[in-house]
């Protein structure tokens, strides 16, 4: 009698069924290197799909409820039903409000693995929709509920090494969300010379990013075709109404959300990246992803000047670095790409090469696979 598959499910509440680091990268990874079956749960309301004849599927759990209560209690609820239901010997969880669906299924016998994406309790010090003096108290409850995770999960994936510096268990494998190589080339990339004087921030558009400084540097900017494309949602949409009031909002070109194609044509029409995200505990210490991607697609950045962002711009030489709450300082860098082109190009360049040879998905993803295989027994696919 033939054994039985190991079915792994990754589960989510809060992100999409497009998420780079969830779909593209661990769950299409997964599905192509495990003897395994491999289901990606989602809560959306857009219902199942089959990826890639039979690669994986995602299994929709309903709509996620409104607001941030109900999808925390009602959510969770229907999420847990849903993987308890499909009886899988792996669960892969994505989201820190999970935890205690976690811990229930880990009562079934269920492996369980906590994708950390964020640095939780330093993450809720910024959070503007928890009152500040209740902060302090909701970050120390996120710290103990990570501690719980650290001492009854399987598995534990810190995407960086800040992250991982706070678990302890010897079930911790660090898998960074670097890119995937080539994805974010350009079909047809344009030498920078002949590009026109735009620059692009591609992600969720919020007050913390530094969208209101990108805004105003745009304005300040001396080239009179200086453009700001701008490719996400806001986040409130009350942001974007003031934001549109903004005297440099004539300057920008709002796309909405693409996809990643999209987004790789469009980095290749653009003279520089910007990641300006503004000081906070959770900004200062994480790697930002966005900062990778546009390195990826050799693009020259301009980026905020963090201790750990520094060591990587400057260590690659791939841009400039800025006080992002300083809408000139950040116009002055803007400027400087566009009166110096042949060294922009040189700076994007040098933040390709880095990403190729060290910040990249093919070295995470073997870390990600010999977790699976080493630490919860998954087999490898055998090739024939």
């Amino acid at each position: 009698m033939a054994q039985q598959r190991v079915y792994v499910i990754q589960f989510t509440t809060v992100h999409t069924r497009n998420d780079t680091r969830i779909r593209l990268k661990e769950v299409t990874t997964l599905a192509d290197r495990l003897d395994a079956r491999v289901s990606l749960f989602v809560q959306d309301g857009l219902g199942d799909e089959e990826v890639g004849e039979g690669l994986f599927d995602i299994r929709d759990t309903g709509a996620r409820p409104g607001g941030r209560l109900k999808r925390m209690t009602l959510g969770a609820w229907r999420m847990y039903r849903a993987v308890r239901a499909a009886r899988p010997q792996v669960a892969h969880f994505h989201d820190p409000e999970l935890i205690p669906v976690g811990l229930a299924l880990k009562l079934s016998g269920i492996k369980l693995v906590y994708d950390v994406h964020e640095d939780l309790p330093r993450q809720i010090m910024g959070k503007p929709y928890i009152k500040p003096f209740m902060r302090r108290l909701v970050s120390t409850a996120a710290a103990l509920a990570e501690r719980a995770a650290d001492r009854c999960f399987d598995g534990i994936l810190p995407a960086t090494p800040a992250i991982a510096e706070h678990f302890k268990s010897r079930h911790v494998a660090l898998v960074q969300n670097f890119p995937i190589l080539g994805e974010l080339m350009a079909a047809a990339e344009e030498p920078l010379t002949n590009r026109p004087a735009n620059f692009a921030f591609v992600g969720g558009i919020t007050e913390i990013r530094g969208i209101s400084e990108m805004i105003d540097a745009i304005a300040q900017v001396d080239h009179p075709e200086a453009r700001l494309d701008l490719v996400g949602t806001f986040s409130p949409q009350k942001l974007r109404d003031a934001m549109t009031a903004s005297p440099g909002w004539e300057r920008v070109i709002e796309h909405g959300w693409a996809d990643r194609p999209t987004v790789a044509a469009l980095l290749g029409q653009v003279r520089a990246g910007l990641v300006l995200y503004l000081p906070s505990p959770n900004h200062i210490a994480a790697q930002p992803n966005k900062l990778f991607e546009y390195m990826s697609a050799g693009l020259p950045v301009i980026a905020s000047d963090f201790p750990l962002w520094r060591k990587i711009v400057e260590g690659a030489g791939c841009g400039l670095l800025v006080n992002p709450e300083d809408p000139q300082a950040i116009a002055q860098a803007m400027d400087w790409m566009l009166r110096n082109p042949a060294e922009a190009e040189a700076m994007g360049q040098r933040g390709r090469a880095a990403v190729q040879s060290t910040y990249n998905w093919s070295k995470e993803a073997e870390t990600l696979v010999a977790f699976y295989c080493d630490e919860l027994g998954v087999p490898l696919k055998q090739i024939h």
